[in-house]
């Protein structure tokens, strides 16, 4: 049974699905995602299902004629230790973003949410770009904050990212495109010996082992076997692909990429360190480039690098490798927070850096030392 607010306001009748579970609303609500231009992945219902430790309410606004114009879905966490939750909705809104009137109706529904959740935000980082004057205008008229002083990784999803257009472009377009050391080393990859497969839900396990590597070399903390499994089982096959590269039968490399809509993403990498030399990740990128443009896809997003484009920075190699296949560098608008209530928030953030900082020193050392014993025990 879908329970359902509507007002009349301004001309818009508004809609807050506070449950979606009718499988006509489902797919009334995941066309208009996948169709719209600004649809995201992050948005769907089968994300959703992977953040099911989040409860989730879909809101929607709908024209005079009954049409879906605009959608937010809203993913809630309770706060540990507190009665206060946090409202955050993935590179949401889904609209015209410069329709004030869908905007104000959203934030209005998601007030309406907040009273019921008892939440102390609600957290947006739409994928708007910062240059967008018209849309930073309307955002501060409706008294959301802007956080976008982080350079590097300190937010939910990264800021900065490079976008690659797909539309109207051949193969061998694309790949005269890139930086010829790319080039050279996606055929390097090829001449070596290293091949690419799809792999399957069992083949996780081993993948995970080479993620837990790069979590480890590279310092950022890494999801759980069972996280990816779950990804499988709610977006896979159809809108995920799990791309692993073998040299010497042997997989030395892997990748998440998720295609919805018109556009396809590069969610998670992972590389063996002993086998970099054979360029296998050039040959994965180009493999799951060449996916997205067989989907039709307007663009392939290779999803965050740093916004320090200093060579000291550590994140360097990460954005110079990103850089050689000649997308877009595009800078969002950043992370935008409606508060409902200011000494709450002020304690959260506080409180939030932090606990991050400690969580990935922990995840460091705990695996390292797992590591290590493992290493030791087959020795």
């Amino acid at each position: 049974m879908v329970r359902k607010v509507q007002k009349k306001k301004s001309g818009i009748r508004m809609f807050v699905n506070l449950e979606v579970t009718a499988n006509t609303d489902i797919e009334e609500y995941k066309s208009f995602i996948m169709s719209h231009h600004k649809g995201h992945f992050m948005q769907s219902p089968e994300w959703a299902a992977v953040k099911s430790n989040w409860a989730n309410r879909i809101l929607t606004v709908r024209d005079d004629s009954g049409n879906i114009k605009g959608s937010m879905s809203v993913l809630i966490r309770k706060i540990p230790f507190m009665k206060y939750t946090l409202m955050y909705s993935p590179r949401g809104p889904v609209c015209d973003t410069h329709d004030f009137k869908t905007l104000k109706a959203l934030l209005d529904s998601a007030k309406q949410l907040s009273r019921e959740y008892k939440s102390y935000v609600l957290r947006l980082d739409p994928d708007i770009e910062k240059s967008d004057e018209e849309f930073q205008s309307i955002i501060k008229s409706l008294n959301f904050r802007t956080k976008n002083e982080a350079l590097n990784f300190e937010g939910i999803q990264p800021r900065f990212v490079f976008r690659l257009k797909l539309l109207g472009r051949t193969e061998d377009e694309l790949l005269k495109s890139f930086h010829h050391k790319t080039r050279y080393n996606i055929s390097l990859a090829i001449r070596k010996g290293v091949t690419v497969r799809i792999g399957k839900r069992e083949d996780i396990p081993e993948f995970h082992k080479i993620m837990l590597e790069t979590g480890i070399r590279d310092k950022f903390v890494i999801r759980s076997a069972e996280y990816f499994e779950k990804m499988y089982d709610c977006l896979g096959p159809e809108h995920l692909r799990l791309y692993l590269a073998y040299y010497d039968d042997k997989m030395v490399s892997g990748a998440v990429a998720i295609f919805y809509g018109d556009k396809c993403w590069y969610l998670y990498g992972a590389s063996s360190s002993q086998y970099r030399n054979v360029m296998p990740n050039y040959l994965l990128q180009w493999e799951m480039i060449k996916w997205a443009r067989e989907n039709n896809c307007s663009i392939y997003d290779f999803r965050g690098v740093s916004g320090n484009l200093e060579e000291s920075n550590p994140l360097y190699g990460l954005y110079k490798f990103k850089k050689g296949f000649n997308g877009d560098f595009t800078e969002f608008v950043g992370e935008l927070d409606y508060v409902f209530n200011p000494l709450i928030y002020t304690a959260v953030e506080k409180g939030e850096k932090l606990f991050r900082e400690i969580r990935r020193k922990i995840f460091t050392l705990t695996a390292r030392r797992s590591d290590d014993k493992n290493s030791s025990t087959k020795g």
